[in-house]
């Protein structure tokens, strides 16, 4: 495929290259949960999505013009940025948005730190980008366990909530889907991340732009009936959420792969709680941070983190001669 690498095994780099991006990236995502919360109050989910594109789509073009730098030209690379364009932004940011409607930021934040165990499965059956292990399976297991903690599995009295949690999670395995399949159909081309990333939001605009009135039913609200809070959040998710964090992700799958790269989600969780609580004053019981911890747990064993090793046998002893 022209301009398009198929690549299967990770790159190769030092941890000084891709850790410190890896902490920016945590940061901006795992407050972006924060922001779409504040979205939610005035705007529609499909509609700060939308926004939120925009926003990040703008920020994107204008450093390709600084840069001098052009978008695609590749019609193949354009089909493929409309694909992962709506698994990895357009449908996931509408969902997150519609699952922050019903439940707290910072457990939207617990739910993407599913993704790495998404990932795993997706891309080793199906991108093949990833090859399996037993450890890899221990992992999982322990992260599904880890989700049923999360959701309260033992309960069947909350039903609004499980719906906000059920939300979130299907976005989280958008994310899962998505990530491979940059890897495998994007992060091999010559093109720079800014460009792959101004091609992936631009799609997602068009897509939102037309999706969007349809499900509302609505016209868009004017930018200047909103509260100054709402629109600095939709600046802040598409110009860091969207934009620079798109750039930087883009940089970390290429040096070290689709499946360590979602490592960030470890991580991710810290900050959308602490800004949960700190900002929004938002509460959670015990058993959903529990529940994450497990999950975080499951993610290290599959990622190879946490190693489980056999023991060895001792070799005999060379008779003397």
């Amino acid at each position: 495929m022209s301009g398009v690498s198929t690549v299967t095994t990770p790159d190769k780099a030092p941890v000084r290259a891709w850790l410190p991006v890896m902490l920016a990236l945590a940061a901006i995502w795992g407050c972006s949960f924060l922001f779409i919360s504040i979205g939610v109050r005035e705007l529609p989910p499909l509609y700060l999505a939308l926004g939120r594109v925009i926003a990040g789509s703008v920020v994107l073009l204008a450093i390709l013009v600084v840069k001098r730098e052009s978008l695609p030209r590749d019609p193949r690379l354009w089909a493929h940025s409309f694909v992962a364009g709506a698994i990895g932004s357009a449908i996931p940011w509408t969902l997150f948005g519609y699952g922050e409607e019903r439940i707290p930021s910072l457990l939207a934040g617990i739910w993407n730190g599913i993704t790495p165990l998404v990932v795993l499965p997706i891309a080793v059956l199906i991108f093949r980008t990833e090859v399996f292990s037993m450890q890899r399976g221990l992992g999982l297991l322990i992260g599904f366990t880890g989700m049923l903690v999360v959701l309260g599995a033992w309960r069947v009295d909350s039903g609004a909530d499980l719906v906000g949690q059920g939300l979130c999670m299907l976005a989280a395995v958008f994310y899962g889907l998505a990530i491979p399949y940059q890897k495998k159909f994007l992060a091999g081309t010559t093109l720079s991340g800014t460009s792959l990333s101004a091609a992936l939001l631009l799609c997602a605009t068009v897509q939102l732009a037309i999706v969007a009135p349809l499900v509302t039913r609505q016209a868009p609200p004017a930018p200047w009936s909103l509260s100054a809070e709402v629109v600095l959040s939709v600046l802040a998710l598409g110009a860091l959420g969207s934009g620079l964090a798109f750039v930087l992700n883009m940089r970390n799958i290429r040096l070290i792969g689709a499946s360590r790269s979602s490592m960030v989600t470890y991580l991710m969780p810290v900050f959308s709680i602490l800004v949960g609580v700190i900002v929004l004053h938002e509460h959670i019981t015990w058993y959903q941070p529990v529940g994450g911890l497990i999950v975080l747990l499951g993610v290290a064993v599959s990622q190879g983190v946490l190693t489980v090793r056999r023991k060895q046998p001792i070799p005999a002893e060379a008779p003397a001669v």
